[in-house]
């Protein structure tokens, strides 16, 4: 029996994409329809920062109107097919018609209309789902509506938490104004005298899932869960943490066309396209050299308060360092002035560059990523993808992919550190470089990278069985 899933949520590559969550919501329907007995399609916002190609090819299903407080606001919705996912698009001028996607006053009140617009549209789709599958604190509020409204019978609903700092807080006030419910349904929503989004979806849906096993339980800690880890603690039984995949169609270093020489396993490709990096940063050439990548947003929960502690020491090694991304004045302004002081072993690019990225993955021997936290990361699986062996902090989705070198078993596929810590990230470093001159250590932990899948198959297969939760529970209640 075929299951019918509607995910939601407020950004999809190829249409739209700010970060993570547009790729996860991109691959992980295509991977589900072909792998599995559900069958998932997709709603959005209809933004008007999607690409005209796009937009021509969108067929108008229907429009309706949205209670938003005492107000009906008007949506249309509209529909097109991308390689095999039928994706449904909410359209309002007023709402949408903005440049970029996110940054708005008025952000929550956006969303609340999203949410409502979800579940008004139900009706009017070419099928009728047994799932709504909501993800992150935008389309938290649709869990809330669907449990409340039931506007089809026996409709269940699933959370994805795919980065708690974020909930969608909105003042208290908005309740009355905006929800047009009773005020029985305020403390489901209520949080420290506002209304929160991501606590919605938390406590309102039949199931909660965040993006790695290892988040799924640091969330339930204070340090971790921002406010809401008692209300996850509650929630304990329902909570499931499956560790996002990546488009191993699209991030292959065999097939990629930005990278300089393409390869499978061949580490003579991988020293040919590092010797091409070096010549485009203006590094000394020289293909035996250990090299460190960093392809991150600079914001501080990437690690970046321990990168400034360690990286004058670092580069005292016979090692050179790369470094791309843009983010916080602090980190941009220490990466400039450190790259002035290491011409010769530091390369800094302040900017974000896709080809460039994927370059720096092909030419990488390391990757660095010493995250604060991560509910999953798909920086380091990309790395793997393209044999970089990653250096990571053992925190959420780091620890669940990357098992650190034992040289005496021989196994694991990176390097890591678990305190937050300066000096551990350091002595991770000068570790990695240690095995790096070790031949026999070397090979052996790049056949363990080489051995490392990430694919979404394996992350499909769990979120139907997840899916396949309700179906039982049905037949047995």
């Amino acid at each position: 029996m075929m299951t019918n899933i509607l995910f939601t949520a407020s950004e999809c590559t190829p249409f739209i994409k700010t970060g993570g969550l547009a790729d996860v919501i991109g691959s992980l329907p295509q991977s589900i329809n072909k792998t599995t007995n559900s069958h998932v399609k997709v709603m959005l916002p209809l933004y008007d920062e999607i690409p005209d190609h796009w937009q021509s090819q969108m067929e108008l299903v229907t429009t309706i109107n949205v209670p938003v407080g005492w107000r009906n606001q008007e949506a249309s919705i509209y529909t097109l097919e991308h390689n095999g996912v039928d994706y449904f698009f909410i359209s309002n001028d007023y709402y949408f018609t903005r440049k970029g996607v996110y940054g708005y006053y008025d952000d929550g009140e956006r969303f609340v209309f999203f949410s409502r617009a979800v579940i008004e549209a139900l009706p009017y789709l070419n099928f009728t789902p047994d799932i709504i599958h909501a993800h992150d604190w935008q389309t938290g509020l649709v869990c809330a509506f669907a449990k409340i409204l039931q506007p089809i019978e026996n409709l269940k609903t699933v959370f994805t938490i795919h980065n708690i700092r974020y909930q969608g807080i909105m003042p208290h006030t908005m309740f009355g104004e905006m929800f047009n419910l009773s005020m029985d349904h305020f403390g489901g929503m209520e949080w420290n005298g506002m209304l929160n989004c991501m606590k919605s979806g938390i406590f309102h849906a039949d199931k909660v899932t965040t993006v790695s096993p290892t988040y799924a339980e640091e969330i339930k800690d204070p340090y971790y869960g921002e406010g809401l880890h008692q209300l996850l603690l509650e929630r304990d039984d329902d909570l499931t943490g499956i560790i996002n995949g990546i488009d191993t169609n699209d991030y292959h270093p065999l097939k990629d066309p930005y990278i300089f020489s393409n390869y499978r396993h061949s580490r003579g490709k991988k020293k040919e396209n590092k010797e091409y990096l070096q010549e485009i940063l203006g590094l000394p050439i020289d293909g035996e050299k250990p090299f460190y990548v960093i392809i991150s947003r600079l914001v501080e929960q990437k690690g970046f308060h321990l990168i400034q502690r360690i990286l004058d020491e670092f580069l005292q090694e016979d090692v050179q360092v790369a470094v791309l991304g843009t983010g916080d004045g602090e980190f941009e302004g220490f990466f400039y002035h450190a790259a002035e002081r290491h011409p010769e072993r530091l390369s800094v690019s302040l900017t974000f560059d896709e080809k460039l990225a994927r370059q720096m993955y092909a030419a990488a021997d390391f990757f660095i990523m010493p995250s604060q936290f991560e509910p999953c990361g798909l920086t380091q699986l990309i790395a793997l993808q393209y044999k970089a062996v990653p250096i990571v902090r053992e925190t959420g989705g780091l620890k669940d992919t990357v098992q650190s070198f034992n040289e005496i078993t021989g196994e694991g596929n990176g390097f890591s550190f678990q305190n937050y810590n300066a000096h551990e990230l350091l002595e991770t470093l000068k570790h990695s470089l240690r095995v790096y001159h070790n031949p026999i250590q070397w090979i052996q932990l790049l056949k363990n990278v080489n051995k490392s899948q990430f694919s979404w198959k394996e992350s499909a297969i769990q979120y139907n069985q997840l899916y396949a939760e309700f179906e039982t529970a049905n037949i047995y209640s």
